[in-house]
């Protein structure tokens, strides 16, 4: 059955919230913002046809407040509500309380998002879709005997993961039975403070492994891939440049990887937008199903460029209850793709945040070059929040291509009155081990020092 949409109410900040919009309006849609006082003259603010003021600047007093961005959301008038990313874009409780309301929530249901955000049940789900899994616990460990018996089965490095987790938080590392027992209350803790929910599951460490995930889209009955992105460049498990295809993978493994994240999307039903994140092994060509995220991604544009498919429209048509308006044969791989996040900080000074008021900027473009942004000249970037100011991405016939249009975008790029990561990105194209596409994930930390040195 599907349900009319005329007004979107979208529940975000940045540079999501433009992208939506700009989405919103070309299916023909109304749009209003909910956002905190800090945002209310933001760019999304000033684009969108409405705007609500959630509450005050701390996010858990406007963008995490789930009574909030309901209240505001029915008041406006709106038919469905667009979480973007971060905030409650994977909150089971906020889409049923949408749902309640009688709001769509342009996502999966509650039920997909409560199963495939238990990162143990999801690995079950997985494993009964036929999709490969870290060697772990079948389920939450319950405490350090059970945990040091399923290393003893797995070997010895092991990774404690918070069961609710996401975004790199509540992951814990042990050499040893004394490390895991050591770390197993910290982790336990740090899993209760991040996601209000303290259960571990525990899996072998893939200490040398590239991180790749699968785009997908679904309608319920039948899903599609939109093939893979390589996202390994990594601090402290936040990304920081992501790249279409994965340069790590041949058309055989491609061809495999991808299979496996339509069938665990078709496992569970899945209806929008998502991403089926794996763990793979150059060495071995093995990947392992890590999680799914059931939402649009940071770095969904490089996937765009290369697929030409708009994923954010896609989203909100797909909310509605249509089916899928693709089938796999249409979805043709072209050229490659690079994304670098541009982030208010300092690299020299470990990457210390740098809010401020911006003075003037100098956009890229030209051929191949999108910049997704909400900054403008006197914008003052906040403190409560990511300091992600936009994302430049580069699309050209092949990688090499593509690298040297980035670099090109990337001297154009000029953002006065705070530090940016863009001397960091230029340094990194320059790598030689970046420059081949041979990084896996500890790459950059291992080599970051050296990154440094040549920008500082």
């Amino acid at each position: 059955m599907t349900r009319a949409i005329r007004k979107v109410f979208i529940a975000n900040r940045g540079e999501i919230a433009v992208r939506i919009i700009r989405a919103a309006r070309e299916l023909g849609l109304q749009t209003v913002l909910g956002c905190s006082e800090a945002d209310a003259d933001s760019l999304a603010a000033r684009m969108a046809d409405g705007v609500e003021v959630l509450g005050p600047a701390p996010a858990a007093k406007s963008y995490l407040d789930t009574r909030a961005v309901v209240d505001a959301a029915l008041r406006s008038g709106a038919d469905a509500v667009h979480p973007g990313y971060g905030f409650l874009s994977e909150n089971a409780a906020f889409a049923q309380a949408l749902k309640d309301a009688g709001l769509i929530f342009v996502g999966p249901s509650p039920e997909t998002i409560s199963l495939m955000g238990d990162k143990a049940a999801a690995r079950a789900c997985a494993r009964r879709a036929g999709v490969p899994t870290v060697p772990g616990s079948d389920g939450v460990v319950e405490h350090v005997g059970e945990a040091q018996r399923e290393a003893l089965k797995v070997g010895y490095p092991v990774m404690l993961k918070a069961a609710a987790g996401g975004g790199g938080r509540g992951i814990r590392v042990a050499q040893d039975a004394d490390e895991l027992a050591a770390e197993f209350d910290k982790a336990t803790r740090e899993a209760e403070s991040a996601f209000g929910y303290g259960g571990l599951y525990l899996e072998r460490f893939v200490g040398r492994a590239h991180h790749v995930e699968v785009q997908i889209m679904g309608d319920g009955v039948r899903a599609i891939h939109l093939y893979d992105r390589e996202c390994s460049l990594q601090r402290r498990r936040q990304k920081l440049m992501e790249e279409a295809p994965s340069p790590s993978l041949d058309d055989e493994v491609r061809g495999r990887l991808c299979a496996s994240a339509v069938a665990l999307a078709e496992s569970v039903g899945y209806v929008g937008v998502g991403t089926i994140e794996y763990l793979f092994d150059a060495t071995t060509s093995e990947f392992f199903f890590i999680e799914m995220n059931t939402r649009v991604q940071v770095e969904h544009p490089v996937t765009e460029m290369v697929t030409g498919i708009d994923i954010v429209r896609e989203s909100l048509r797909l909310a509605t209850g249509e089916a899928l308006g693709f089938a796999q044969e249409d979805i043709v791989l072209r050229g490659a793709a690079i994304e670098c996040r541009i982030n208010a900080e300092d690299p020299v000074r470990n990457f210390m945040p740098s809010p401020g008021v911006i003075g003037n900027v100098r956009l890229p473009g030209g051929p191949g070059v999108r910049t997704d942004t909400h900054i403008f000249d006197g914008y003052r970037v906040p403190p409560f929040y990511d300091s992600l100011l936009g994302k430049v991405i580069a699309w050209d016939v092949n990688r090499d291509a593509a690298i040297s249009r980035m670099k090109r975008a990337l001297t154009e790029l000029h953002v006065d009155g705070v530090k940016t990561t863009r001397a960091l990105h230029l340094a990194l194209l320059d790598d030689p081990g970046v420059a081949a596409g041979v990084y896996e994930t500890s790459y950059l930390e291992e080599n970051i020092e050296r990154i440094i040195q040549a920008i500082a």
